[in-house]
């Protein structure tokens, strides 16, 4: 079984909002269900810290940030559609890759979605 990712995420709230802390709660039982001990998170209260927003061009809250691993995701909202916040990030990409692969899924789908007619010509 190969290491795990570490992931480093950013979420920005503005103060105790209830979407700031739907967004939070939500995204902390994500990380504590799917990536117990390979995420560091970092909580920034745009209200608290203006300046941090404006480097890093938050123009609205909550906004959750990906910076690593590559490339940079962000998500907009309280994050309350969890599937939408993990392949939102690409943090569940690999996972259904890994589970598509062992399975012969994508090879399968592969070949359902062969959209050559009987028409059409090649130049191979």
């Amino acid at each position: 079984m190969s290491p795990r990712k570490t992931y480093i995420l950013k979420l920005y709230v503005a103060g105790n909002t209830p979407n700031s802390m739907r967004a939070l709660k939500t995204l902390r039982n994500i990380l504590e269900t799917e990536f117990r001990g390979v995420y560091a998170l970092k909580v920034i209260d745009v209200l608290k810290n203006p300046q941090l927003a404006e480097e890093d061009k938050i123009l609205a809250t909550p906004t959750l940030s990906k910076i690593l691993p590559p490339p940079v995701r962000r998500i907009i909202g309280d994050l309350s559609d969890r599937e939408r916040v993990l392949i939102g990030l690409d943090l569940l990409y690999d996972e259904l890759a890994d589970t598509a692969f062992s399975s012969g899924y994508l090879d399968a789908v592969d070949e359902d979605n062969d959209t050559s007619t009987p028409d059409s010509t090649s130049d191979s």
